[in-house]
């Protein structure tokens, strides 16, 4: 196959959507298949046998890691040149726009795969009253699409319920041969509990921002005797969180990658997350193969990997007291904890990349073929 994407995110920043299209893209080379990509200026020049064609961009003033190419731009020489079967959409919001007019004008199939809960976020900034406008333009634009991809089944129930159309889960994936419980190092624990090893370790991934609420795992670092936080991200939200945090027995690593990551995740006891807007949670399923329990809000996708009471514990996502009661749960039940970072383990070898890539490849050669039906 032959495929072509427009993203509006890709290296060298790092997040959920840019770790799925590593993956993807080096999967593609694997199998065999030829894609191009279109991406905001900034992004690297290629990636595994990718050609990426970079696009003008702004800066996004909160976010200063984010650039965001614009609709306009012109992408149909290159574009045309490859002779792509299918368009992929990632996430589309600007630069997605372009490929979606090229796609209808000469008439390739699109696939679009939602993301990111925009409208969600924007409540959680206090700017409640841009969720329904937000939700009506993205409806607009994949209802446009030949099929809507979401990472979760939550996902797929919440843009069904705004009106979507044509709506598949194409879950997210983990690397399970990455991210396993053996990567457990003890100068790692050594450094991210303070040097304070022995004592109870709870692990938090993400980037830092305010809509993660990672200030929520304030009152666990002060009520909990003896408990060790690191906190392992970064973003604009740290220098707060830093000061929030003083005091108490947390570590800030900044961004970690690769193994060093891996380490970590295997040399905490518990991984807690905050965001309750997420429509899959990668660093969850990394937190799963490695062996950790899960404290995670009831909602959005990490509902699809956390089983209460079986991989870890899901918690009223707007109560803060509620999470700090779970977090002591697991913290002074090592049994319990041991049992849920097991069976986590287990579930997680089912979000394996091999496995859900796979999966992709079936829907893309499915959409080509309905395709080429509908214009014989």
């Amino acid at each position: 196959m032959r495929i072509a994407f427009f993203t509006e995110v890709f290296l060298p920043k790092v997040d959920g959507i840019v770790v799925t299209l590593t993956h993807l893209l080096n999967y593609l080379k694997e199998q065999g298949h030829e894609s191009i990509m279109f991406a905001p200026k900034g992004s690297v020049d290629s990636y595994a046998n990718t050609e990426i064609f970079a696009r003008m961009s702004v800066q996004v003033p909160l976010y200063p890691e984010l650039r965001v190419a614009l609709p306009v731009a012109r992408v149909e020489k290159e574009l045309l040149k490859f002779k792509p079967d299918i368009i992929h959409l990632v996430n589309p919001t600007s630069l997605g726009l372009a490929g979606l007019r090229a796609a209808r004008k000469n008439h390739i199939p699109v696939v679009a795969s939602y993301h990111t809960d925009v409208p969600g976020f924007a409540r959680r900034w206090k700017l409640g009253f841009l969720a329904q406008p937000i939700y009506g333009y993205y409806r607009w634009v994949h209802n446009q699409a030949d099929l809507n991809l979401t990472p979760s089944e939550f996902t797929l129930n919440q843009l069904k319920d705004k009106g979507f159309e044509r709506l598949a889960v194409w879950s997210g994936g983990v690397d399970v041969e990455r991210f396993q419980a053996d990567n457990a190092d003890p100068q790692m624990r050594l450094r991210l509990s303070g040097s304070e090893p022995e004592k109870p370790l709870i692990i938090f991934v993400s980037r830092l921002s305010r809509e993660k609420r990672c200030d929520w795992l304030v009152p666990v670092a002060k009520q909990i005797p003896g408990v060790r936080i690191a906190i392992i991200g970064d973003g604009p939200d740290r220098p707060r969180l830093e000061r929030l945090f003083a005091g108490t027995d947390t570590v800030f690593t900044g961004y970690l990658h690769g193994e060093e990551l891996a380490s970590a995740f295997a040399s905490g006891d518990i991984f807690a997350f905050t965001g309750a807007e997420e429509t899959y949670g990668n660093v969850v399923a990394e937190a799963m193969a490695s062996g950790l329990p899960v404290v995670a809000p009831n909602s959005g996708g990490v509902t699809d990997l956390v089983e209460h009471g079986v991989t870890g514990l899901l918690y009223d996502p707007e109560d803060a007291q509620a999470l700090l009661q779970s977090v002591v749960e697991l913290a002074t039940d090592p049994e319990l904890a041991r049992r849920m970072g097991a069976a986590g383990q287990i579930k997680a070898r089912k979000y394996a990349w091999e496995l859900t890539l796979k999966q992709l490849l079936d829907v893309y050669s499915d959409v080509i073929e309905k395709s080429r039906e509908l214009q014989a």
